[in-house]
């Protein structure tokens, strides 16, 4: 499944507690669990194949952690639009919280009292989008699930909101690229654990 153009490599972060229970993780900074960091080292020999001319991480902790227990650490770039999504009044609540208080609450749709809405989310992805086009060479980016769906859905074409049809467990890898040629974006592999 090689390409003759650019693919980027997108990396959700190791399990941390808060992403275990389900708990919605934006801004703060919760440490990966011992199972995330096994995970996150397995992650060396799954990215060993393809070279990078760039490594992109999310500012929080638990990606630039994964991003250096898989290797990549040194060269890595924060970069603060690969944050996750801010999820104001509703940081470290679960969704079935949320839906308890606010029946039919959708993040890709409603997005959060006092954090970002779907529009807000897309418009940093949207930036990364264009950055991505700019360098036109193969990136590795290490950041959350929420805003790597909302990328996904921007690098096709889809609104922000598309996000929520992309589903990404935690030290998983997925590849964007292109089809026939750089007009034509793809997702080239999802999800891969």
């Amino acid at each position: 499944m090689s390409s003759a153009f650019p693919e980027i490599y997108l990396v959700r972060h190791g399990e941390t507690e808060w992403s275990r229970s389900g708990r919605h993780t934006g801004r703060s900074d919760i440490p990966l669990t011992d199972v995330g960091e096994a995970a996150a080292r397995k992650l060396a020999e799954r990215l060993s194949g393809p070279s990078f001319a760039a490594v992109w991480s999310s500012p929080s902790a638990r990606a630039r952690k994964t991003c250096a227990l898989a290797g990549f650490g040194s060269g890595a770039v924060n970069r603060e639009d690969l944050a996750e999504w801010d999820y104001g009044a509703y940081e470290g609540i679960t969704t079935k919280e949320i839906l308890a208080g606010r029946p039919g609450w959708q993040l890709f749709r409603d997005g959060c009292p006092d954090g970002e809405t779907p529009a807000d989310v897309g418009a940093r992805a949207d930036a990364v989008v264009e950055a991505l086009r700019q360098a036109a060479a193969p990136i590795l980016i290490f950041s959350s699930s929420h805003f790597l769906r909302v990328l996904a859905a921007r690098w096709l074409g889809l609104p922000p909101e598309g996000g929520a049809h992309f589903v990404l467990d935690t030290a998983s890898i997925s590849v964007l690229g292109f089809e026939h040629d750089l007009t034509e974006p793809v997702i080239r592999r999802w999800n891969q654990r």
